[in-house]
């Protein structure tokens, strides 16, 4: 029997990657790190070598190496259901349905909604193809994810975590959302609930191994 090799392509800040890298750390899946930078030189995920690795060229991608075969994974919302096919506990996700779709739906507000429009490539193309400057986008950053955050706000009940007495997909994407809010100085005061969930989370090994800050490309 052949040991399973899993091998994380990720970038630090990345809030895609910061959530399989919760996602492994769950699971408690022993993974390698291989840092791609998404700006030195131009971005190396548009370099051969990565692109090789992941035709769509972001991260973070994940290489399955099992049973003398080499699988590539990628998008973080694919990864992470294979985490939680391959390993069954603990679960990302509630066992009532109506939890179920409730985690699913918070992760779906912050994946399918706020970050496609505040991600890397679109905040590229609005300053480099449409000129829009930094005072703009900082206010275009800040609206996508106060208008997601005051959804959330009012779906969550923290019992302490986002759906209930343990993580789930819902704090896997919720927790690198508020990081990247923070950082850009987004204002979240006004989501108490959010905060507290985070916090929650921040107190777990999982989480705190998988911040940006601990990871082999700090800056």
């Amino acid at each position: 029997m052949h040991a399973r090799r899993l091998t994380i392509y990720s970038y630090f800040r990345s809030s895609t990657a910061y959530r399989v890298r919760i996602g492994l750390n769950l699971k408690n899946a022993p993974h390698v790190v291989i840092p791609v930078h998404l700006l030195r030189d131009g971005g190396e995920q548009r370099k051969d070598a990565y692109r090789c690795v992941n035709p769509q060229m972001r991260v973070p991608s994940l290489v399955v190496e099992e049973n003398g075969t080499e699988s590539v994974l990628i998008q973080a919302p694919a990864i992470l259901e294979w985490l939680d096919e391959v390993y069954s506990e603990p679960p990302f996700l509630p066992r009532d349905p109506a939890a179920r779709a409730k985690a699913r739906a918070i992760a779906a507000v912050i994946a399918c909604d706020i970050h496609p429009l505040d991600n890397l490539s679109t905040l590229e193309y609005l300053r480099n193809k449409l000129d829009v400057q930094k005072a703009e986008l900082d206010e275009w950053y800040a609206y996508w994810i106060m208008d997601g955050f005051s959804a959330i706000e009012k779906l969550l009940e923290p019992a302490p975590f986002a759906v209930g007495t343990h993580p789930t997909v819902a704090d896997i994407c919720l927790v690198p959302q508020v990081y990247n809010a923070r950082r850009f100085k987004v204002p979240i005061g006004d989501f108490p609930k959010i905060e507290a969930v985070a916090r929650a989370c921040q107190q777990l090994e999982a989480f705190s191994l998988a911040a940006p800050e601990n990871q082999p490309d700090a800056e």
